[in-house]
C-alpha cells in the first residue's frame, strides 16, 4: 500500500531515542526514505534495522551536533545518499535547567549551540537544494518552553523561543520558493530529555509535575509532524502547538 511520503526524502536529527526516533519510524511507514543523526551508534543503528524492515533505505549518520560542521555534513551526506533531500526535522536538544545565579555558563553554551546554532547550520545547508527544486520542509521542534518562561529555565527558554523566532523569519524568507517551514510547540513529553538536568531540586519538581500527568508520548509527536509534512503543497502548517489535556501552562 502506497505511503503519503513515498517518493519522498527525509532527514531527522536527535533520532537515537524519543521524539526524533519516534518521527524516524512514523515517516517510513509512510513511505519516506529517511537518514537519521545522533551522537550514539548503536542506538542508530537498532533504529535503523527497523527502518530497513519499513523499506526506508536508512541512512546512519554519527554526528556532534553541537559542530555547526557537524551539522551541515549530515545533510551534505543526505543529499550524495539519495539525491535530495525533501524534509528536514531539527529536532537534536538539550534540556538545562537551572537557576541563572546558579548557572553553569559552560553547559548553557553548549545547549545554544545545540538547540539554536545547530538548527540553524542544518537548515542553511538544506536550503540550497530546496530552492533549486522549488520544494522542500523544513520541521523545528521547540517547545511549550517557547511560549511560556518559567522559573529555572531561562536559558532553556530563550533556546526554544529563538526556535520559535527563526523559524517565522524563515518561513517569509522562503516561501516563495515554495518551501514550507513548520516549528512544533510539544508540551511535557515522556522522553529521556529530563534526564539532562543537572539541578537536583528542580529535576525532583519537574519529575513530580510531569508524573502528576498523562503525558504525551512521543509517538504522539510524530505523528503531529507526518500531519503537518504531509499536507498538499498549497498548505503549510506553520505552528503546531500540543500540550498533554492535564498540562495547565
Amino acid at each position: 500500500m502506497s505511503g503519503r511520503l513515498d517518493g519522498r526524502v527525509a532527514l531527522v536529527t536527535g533520532a537515537s531515542s524519543g521524539i526524533g526516533e519516534a518521527t524516524a519510524l512514523a515517516l517510513a511507514q509512510e513511505g519516506a526514505k529517511v537518514a537519521i543523526a545522533a551522537r550514539r551508534r548503536d542506538r542508530l543503528e537498532a533504529l535503523a534495522a527497523k527502518l530497513e524492515v519499513l523499506g526506508a533505505e536508512p541512512t546512519v549518520l554519527v554526528a556532534d551536533l553541537a559542530s555547526e560542521d557537524e551539522a551541515k555534513r549530515i545533510v551534505t551526506e543526505t543529499e550524495a545518499r539519495y539525491g535530495r533531500l525533501d524534509i528536514l526535522v531539527n529536532n537534536a536538544g538539550v534540556m538545562y535547567l537551572e537557576p541563572v545565579e546558579e548557572a553553569d555558563l559552560g553547559r548553557w553554551r553548549h545547549m545554544l549551540e545545540l538547540n539554536v546554532l545547530s538548527l540553524i547550520a542544518s537548515t542553511q545547508a538544506a536550503l540550497p537544494g530546496m530552492r533549486v527544486r522549488r520544494d522542500g520542509h523544513i520541521v523545528n521542534i521547540s517547545s511549550t518552553a517557547g511560549r511560556v518562561a518559567n522559573p529555572n529555565a531561562a536559558a532553556y527558554s530563550a533556546t526554544k523561543f529563538g526556535v520559535v523566532a527563526f523559524s517565522e523569519a524563515l518561513r517569509r524568507e522562503v516561501y516563495q520558493h515554495n518551501i514550507r517551514v513548520t516549528v512544533i510547540e510539544p508540551g511535557v513529553v515522556e522522553t529521556e530529555l529530563r534526564d539532562h538536568i543537572g539541578h537536583a531540586t528542580t529535576k525532583d519538581n519537574l519529575n513530580a509535575w510531569a508524573d502528576s500527568m498523562r503525558q504525551l508520548q512521543s509517538v504522539d509527536v510524530a505523528d503531529a509532524i507526518v500531519f503537518c509534512v504531509s499536507r498538499p503543497a498549497h498548505v503549510n502548517i506553520n505552528e503546531l502547538l500540543m500540550r498533554p489535556t492535564d498540562q495547565e501552562r
